[in-house]
């Protein structure tokens, strides 16, 4: 009879413990935003009609993804893409926030040695990376830059 009631009392705190665990999945979203991130894609800024090039801001658009939204802002001068900022992108718990701390940078100087979204994802942060290079490709899009 003893041995029963432990096995009981073992199983139903096991049961308890497993019911209660939050995983990173499971509550709300939370998600780092720029404070002037505009709300929709497109240029910010304006295009050289004379010289043909890109010059401006452009923002991509927001991609969905497992973790949460991801959304990427490039600067052009000269039709060429001088800086590139994660303007949305999932901030949910410390493991979001560890991931994204090296991901982003790695990402931005990639983009900004290729001029293009063709450079591979981040190990450990591979939906992350794709969100990214999605958005990245839509801001590249309305640069007109053909990358």
């Amino acid at each position: 009879m003893r041995r029963l009631t432990l096995w009981f009392v073992s199983t139903l705190s096991a049961l308890v413990l497993l019911f209660s665990y939050h995983t990173s999945t499971g509550g709300s979203v939370d998600t780092r935003t720029a404070a002037l991130a505009p709300a929709s894609p497109g240029n910010t800024s304006s295009t050289s009609p004379s010289s043909g090039s890109s010059s401006g801001s452009f923002t991509g658009s927001s991609v969905d993804t497992r973790w949460g939204p991801v959304q990427v802002e490039i600067t052009v001068e000269n039709s060429r893409i001088t800086d590139v900022q994660a303007v949305v992108y999932p901030a949910g718990n410390r493991r979001d926030e560890e991931i994204n701390a090296y991901a982003l940078p790695l990402l931005h100087d990639e983009v900004i040695q290729a001029q293009s979204a063709e450079v591979d994802t981040i190990s450990g942060a591979t939906v992350t990376s794709d969100g990214y290079l999605t958005s990245l490709q839509s801001a590249i899009d309305a640069a007109h830059l053909g990358g």
